[in-house]
Order: C-alpha cells, then sequence, then structure tokens
C-alpha cells in the first residue's frame, strides 16, 4: 500500500523549511521590539469552547472543525483558530490578576479546518497571531494593526491594503440585527439553507455568506455604520486618527463583518494588491473581542488581536517576487580515508560542532573523490582530510575551498584555529 499525505495538508521540506524559518524570525523580532511574548496552547481543546466563543452560527462551528470524542467520553476539537484557548489560558491562569496589563501574547502553530483545498489554504495550516487584552484603549487596536503591517513590511512586502470597519457595541448590534431581519425577511426563500437558518439568530452572518454574495440584496442591506451609537462612532474615530498619526493607509468597508462571532467595535483585514497573488486576497484579519473573557467566567478584560497565515504571507513573499537569504553554509566537512581515521574523524566532528560549527562528514563510505563532491555539493568552506599518515602523525590536512590553500595542522589545535580561520 502506498501512503500519501492525507488531503488538504502538506509536507514541507527541508529546501522549504528554510523559508518558514526566516519569516517566523521576523515573527518573533517584530512581536519581541511591541513587547509581546509567545503564548503555547494545546492543539485540541474542549468543543464547547469554540461552540461558546466562536459562534454556533459560524461556518467554523457549523462545517469546518474536526471534533471527536476521547476515551473519557469527552467532546474535543482540533483548535480552528487561537483566539478562544488564548482567552481561555487567560482567564483559567488569571492573567488578569498580572499587575502590567493589558497582557500581550502572540502565538505560532498549526490550526485545523475541514475546508477545500485552495491556493494557500489547507486542512492544517499555520497562523500567527498576537493578542492585547485588558484594555479597551483605542489605540492599543492602532498598535496590534500596526504589529500585523510591520511583519509584512519587513518581509518586504508593499502591495498591501488595510480594510477598517466598526461592529459597534452590543447596543449598536441589537438595531442592526432587527434591521437585517426586516430587510432580508421578506426574500429570504431566495438564500441558501445556511442563511435561512441564520436569519433569526444572526442575521450579520448572511453578510459573510459564500453562496449567496451576489444576491443584489446582498450590496443593499442596511449598514453597521448607519445604527453605530454615539460612543461608538467615537471609538472608531480614534482608532482611524491613530492609525493616521503612524501614517497607516486605511480603507473603511461597511460589509467588513469577519467570519467569527466574538467581534465587536474595530475590525480589520490585510489584503494582497499584488497581481500574481490570486483571487482569495485577504492575507490577515482580526478585530476587537470585548466580552470574550466574562463568556467564559472570567472578569471584564476587553481584548483586540489578529491571525494571519504564514502560508498566505510566503505566497504574497512569491507573487511579489521577494527572494529569501540563502541557507547557511556549511562551515567544514571532514573526509577520512580507511577505517583507522573514521573514528579520529568523527570525534573531531564532535568537537567542532560543540564549539558552534556547522560540519559534517561521509557515513557512505565513499573514495576520496565522492567525499570531496559531496563536500563541493555542500558549500563547505573548509574540508579537513584524515588518511592514515595522518592518523600516524597526530595531525590532519587542513583545505580552504575558497583559494585551494591547505596545511597540516596537530589534532590538538584543529579546533581553535579551524574555529580563528572561519571567524576570519
Amino acid at each position: 500500500m502506498i501512503f500519501k499525505v492525507p488531503r488538504g495538508t502538506q509536507d514541507i521540506l527541508p529546501s522549504e523549511t528554510w523559508k518558514w524559518q526566516q519569516v517566523e524570525s521576523i515573527i518573533k523580532d517584530v512581536s519581541d521590539a511591541f513587547r509581546y511574548k509567545e503564548i503555547r496552547t494545546p492543539i485540541f481543546e474542549q468543543t464547547e469552547l469554540f461552540q461558546r466563543l466562536v459562534g454556533e452560527t459560524t461556518d467554523v462551528v457549523q462545517k469546518e472543525m474536526y471534533t471527536f470524542t476521547d476515551k473519557g467520553n469527552r467532546s474535543m476539537t482540533l483548535r480552528p483558530e487561537g483566539t478562544a484557548p488564548v482567552v481561555r489560558s487567560f482567564v483559567e491562569h488569571k492573567m488578569f490578576g498580572i499587575p502590567d496589563q493589558p497582557v500581550k501574547l502572540f502565538y505560532v502553530g498549526p490550526m485545523f479546518r475541514y475546508e477545500r483545498q485552495q491556493a494557500g489554504r489547507y486542512r492544517q495550516f499555520v497562523q500567527f497571531g498576537a493578542e492585547a487584552i485588558g484594555s479597551a484603549d483605542p489605540a492599543i487596536d492602532a498598535e496590534v494593526i500596526a504589529l500585523a503591517m510591520n511583519v509584512y513590511e519587513r518581509a518586504g512586502l508593499s502591495d498591501l491594503k488595510l480594510v477598517l470597519n466598526s461592529l459597534g457595541d452590543t447596543e449598536c448590534r441589537k438595531s442592526h440585527k432587527d434591521a437585517l431581519i426586516a430587510h432580508f425577511s421578506p426574500h429570504i426563500a431566495e438564500f441558501c439553507s445556511d442563511c435561512k437558518s441564520r436569519l433569526d439568530l444572526n442575521p450579520l452572518r448572511i453578510l459573510d455568506c459564500k453562496v449567496d454574495s451576489e444576491n443584489p440584496l446582498i450590496a443593499t442591506a442596511p449598514s453597521l455604520t448607519d445604527y453605530l451609537n454615539e460612543d461608538s462612532a467615537a471609538y472608531f474615530e480614534q482608532v482611524k486618527s491613530y492609525l493616521d498619526d503612524l501614517n497607516i493607509s486605511y480603507e473603511v468597508d461597511a460589509n467588513l463583518v469577519r467570519g467569527l462571532d466574538y467581534y465587536n467595535h474595530t475590525a480589520f483585514e490585510i489584503m494582497s494588491t499584488s497581481e500574481g497573488f490570486g483571487a482569495i486576497t485577504t492575507l490577515c484579519g482580526g478585530g476587537r473581542y470585548n466580552g470574550l473573557a466574562e463568556d467564559i467566567g472570567g472578569p471584564s478584560a476587553p481584548g483586540i488581536g489578529f491571525a494571519m497565515s504564514i502560508e498566505r504571507l510566503l505566497l504574497a513573499m512569491n507573487a511579489e517576487g521577494k527572494s529569501f537569504d540563502e541557507e547557511p553554509t556549511l562551515d567544514v566537512y571532514i573526509v577520512t580515508l580507511g577505517d583507522d581515521a573514521k573514528r579520529p574523524g568523527f570525534k573531531l566532528l564532535n568537537e567542532l560542532r560543540k564549539s558552534g560549527i556547522r560540519s559534517d562528514m561521509d557515513y557512505m563510505d565513499r573514495k576520496m573523490k565522492g567525499q570531496m563532491k559531496s563536500a563541493d555539493r555542500l558549500n563547505a568552506e573548509v574540508v579537513v582530510v584524515i588518511g592514515e599518515d595522518e592518523v600516524a602523525e597526530n595531525v590532519a590536512m587542513v583545505r580552504n575551498m575558497s583559494d585551494g590553500t591547505q596545511e597540516k595542522i596537530a589534532t590538538s589545535e584543529l579546533v581553535e584555529k579551524i574555529t580563528s580561520s572561519l571567524k576570519r
């Protein structure tokens, strides 16, 4: 039987993982500059956590979650997104009691959603997310958006568009919900079964429907911005003012609602405008989620965050023709000739590695010519040759591959001299 990678997943091979490591390094550097600290949560949680916080009427909960019953007869779900687990951890570990508020966290890890595979969209995918929990200051909204934009800019992307909207507070959304029900009710028979079930529960989800997106009633639906109360409108204006102060350009889109139920006030997406990127342009999405901590028994702890796909970030870099740094070359390759040379060569290899020198040797019993070819392929800076004569004399032949010069060096001085040579 031939086994293949599961549908909707991928093997990231060594030729590609180097690119991932560079992106992850950018993420960690930017997060550190913004003073966001890493959190690592389990890849599965109680199913009810996502049902309660993400929303029963969302596509994520209704169609996309990988849910299973464990041996204790408990319903568990592979995490489809990162905010709910982070908020759960925030409440469980009483981070709201930390003197330094808001609590600023970031994560990088796999998420799981059962959906049709598309370019840059998998059933197991990797997200970088950032969360700031404990502050209702509109400046922190701008900071979180700036963090995401900084990552893309550090990755070399310039074809970007930031889109904003305000979803208002509970009062605004109640008024808007009533208006949407009145708007869609007379024509709900024209919509898909999902939209029909959402009409009374959460009509805002109709605006985010992929099946009925071209229905003219979507375009003429009441705008949430028309129902913003004075406080919500003032909050949104302050967020935009802070973004203006940071010289971050944006567009306001009244139809931007995001796909998860916990959002309120600020919602945003960052899109690629690169011509070669593809039809699905969203790179990153996020927003404010005041009330989420209270929903699972915590105190009032307003929060805001985002999540970005690493796969789609890499696609955007490719679309803009951004190059990656070359993978580090090998410092030293050890060539051994004969059985008597293998053990001292192997011992030297370990000593070089303990000194932080990238080193390797032959494990395929190749002749000298084959070993030298291997050193060439690996772009080794230095080749150390140990044969029977060198073992007898307690020396090794050290060759600089860039200029071809070589010299015999005593075994006791090898590590120090090679290290000094490489530093030069």
